[in-house]
């Protein structure tokens, strides 16, 4: 793992303001909107936000500082617990939680150039995994801003109207000279009379107070594609918050969350799943039914499997995402051992004990569990 000040590009006494235009000039760079299907650009989004996260913290800092990446990852006996388990989702959070998506990629207050840009929104979709072997329609419930049904947006009381701004005389900006030994200095500032606009209402909406937006409650279409994960997300243009005012809509953001499936462990597209048997089922093989996210399917266990022993069962995994085919669901064995015999089991075991041959001490057999796991998914 990279040094994070090293992501950064900033000295290791490099103050809070240092941290934070490096890391806002990383991330206006790698920012997904701006290399859209670049999975590059994405990790390397994730990592600057990773680094900032921590080094913007200064009980973080400290703990990264004096021991490295070990100080931030939970139970290092870091306070407050610790950071890890970051993903894109997080990253994402970050990112607009700091620097605001509409600010940063053209939207933010209203000038003369052009309208107000509503704020972008932030919504997790839960998901299982079928709904990641299938993909599809899915509908959220949101609460947006959308323009006032009384002043249809404007903001003004019908019938009246906006006049020019006297404090800024239309430019949306107040400038300020100042001298100093250095000659002339001049400051922009958005006007505070009309909020940056150039213009101002003459008599504010009785509805909206003149802001120009109601909350509403919209039901939204989501199109999920097939093999999605934790952190995917997509960006629906233009349908977030109402800009007020005139102003154009923010986009809304839909983040993946896909729910653990008790039955199965996910590796990427691959599946794999752990299947109890008895000593006779080993010992003998079988056929046996097992669950796939496509129903039963048919299993055929060989005689004399050991416990531990992988089966794969090919294209019954996930889909790989944007296409190329399936993954696969890795059947892991286990051999189960009865507890509470019965009088007649106990005899018959005692009596295959005294003809059964003594279990091999071989290097295949001394093979650890890991080892076998990392061999099926092609380590």
């Amino acid at each position: 793992m990279r040094d994070y000040y090293e992501i950064l590009g900033v000295e290791r006494n490099a103050d809070a303001d240092a941290i934070k235009k490096a890391y806002r000039k990383l991330a206006l760079q790698y920012h997904p909107d701006r290399n859209p299907g670049s999975k590059e650009a994405e990790d390397k989004f994730k990592e600057a936000t990773e680094a900032y996260e921590v080094l913007r913290d200064a009980e973080k800092r400290a703990a990264y500082d004096r021991f490295g990446h070990a100080g931030v990852k939970r139970g290092a006996g870091m306070p407050g617990g610790g950071f890890a388990g970051f993903d894109f989702a997080d990253a994402l959070e970050v990112f607009m939680r700091d620097f605001g998506m509409g600010d940063l990629f053209g939207g933010g207050r209203r000038g003369p150039s052009g309208p107000r840009r509503g704020p972008d929104v932030r919504v997790r979709l839960p998901l299982n995994l079928t709904d990641v072997s299938t993909g599809g329609k899915k509908t959220i419930k949101i609460r947006l801003n959308d323009p006032c049904s009384v002043c249809t947006g404007s903001g003004a009381e019908p019938g009246t109207g906006t006049v020019r701004c006297e404090t800024c005389g239309g430019t949306g900006e107040i400038r300020r000279v100042q001298r100093s030994f250095l000659g002339q200095l001049v400051s922009v500032t958005p006007c505070n009379a009309c909020g940056g606009e150039g213009v101002r209402i003459e008599q504010p909406c009785h509805a909206c107070a003149g802001r120009g937006l109601e909350a509403v409650e919209r039901t939204i279409e989501v199109e999920v594609p097939a093999g999605v994960s934790t952190g995917d997300y997509l960006t629906l243009r233009g349908q977030g918050h109402y800009g007020g005012r005139g102003g154009v809509r923010g986009d809304i953001i839909v983040v993946m969350e896909v729910e653990d499936d008790p039955r199965f462990m996910r590796e990427g597209a691959d599946l794999l799943y752990e299947l109890p048997i008895t000593f006779s089922q080993a010992a003998l093989g079988v056929e046996i039914d097992v669950p796939t996210l496509q129903g039963m399917a048919r299993l055929k266990i060989p005689a004399g499997i050991q416990s531990g022993r992988m089966l794969r069962m090919r294209g019954k995994g996930l889909p790989q995402l944007q296409g190329g085919g399936k993954g696969d669901m890795i059947v892991r064995v286990l051999v189960w051992t009865p507890q509470n015999l019965t009088s007649e089991q106990e005899a018959l075991f005692r009596k295959l004990a005294q003809i059964e041959n003594a279990a091999p001490t071989t290097a295949e057999e001394d093979r650890g569990f890991w080892s076998k796991v990392k061999e099926a998914f092609g380590g």
